[in-house]
């Protein structure tokens, strides 16, 4: 049996990742406004990835008996500068969700809850990857700087996503 402490925290991440789904079609939307339809897929493709977060934290919670506790969703932001801002916002919120991961694996393994914490391990080499994917995307976004055609061919690129 999962500690309640414990239980709270995950459900606390569990609303998190549905939050992050939200934010990741609020930037489809952005880029679909400024018919960038690649960015607008991958960004669609991040927000079902978040999802399967959302979703992996609660099998998780009810296979080790806990309450699943789903909370109201605050609004994601709707707007942003510019391509190169969304992404930079992405960025710095894959980095955050990485600070909570690694919070939630301490905490798990201070309560000797051995369990989630192999279970949270696989959230921490996510992030690895969440946090170069997209840090690579604005890095370059910061290449192309003023060219629109080097951000034509990004957005191409990035409608390649496959769905994961």
């Amino acid at each position: 049996m999962i500690s309640k402490k414990m239980a709270d925290a995950l459900n606390l991440q569990m609303n998190r990742e549905f939050f992050n789904a939200r934010l990741y079609l609020s930037m489809a939307a952005f880029f679909e406004a400024l018919n960038m339809p690649g960015a607008a897929k991958w960004m669609e493709a991040q927000a079902d990835e978040e999802t399967g977060h959302a979703m992996r934290l609660y099998n998780h919670l009810r296979d080790r008996g806990a309450r699943i506790l789903l909370g109201g969703l605050e609004p994601p932001p709707m707007q942003w500068d510019s391509p190169l801002a969304a992404f930079e916002a992405a960025y710095e919120h894959e980095c955050e969700v990485s600070r909570q991961f690694d919070e939630h694996l301490t905490f798990a393994q201070a309560e000797k809850d051995h369990a989630t914490a192999v279970f949270l391990q696989w959230f921490i080499n996510e992030q690895v990857e969440e946090e170069a994917t997209v840090g690579g995307i604005v890095h370059r976004i910061k290449l192309i700087g003023d060219h629109k055609g080097g951000l034509f061919m990004l957005d191409r690129m990035l409608g390649e996503r496959k769905a994961d």
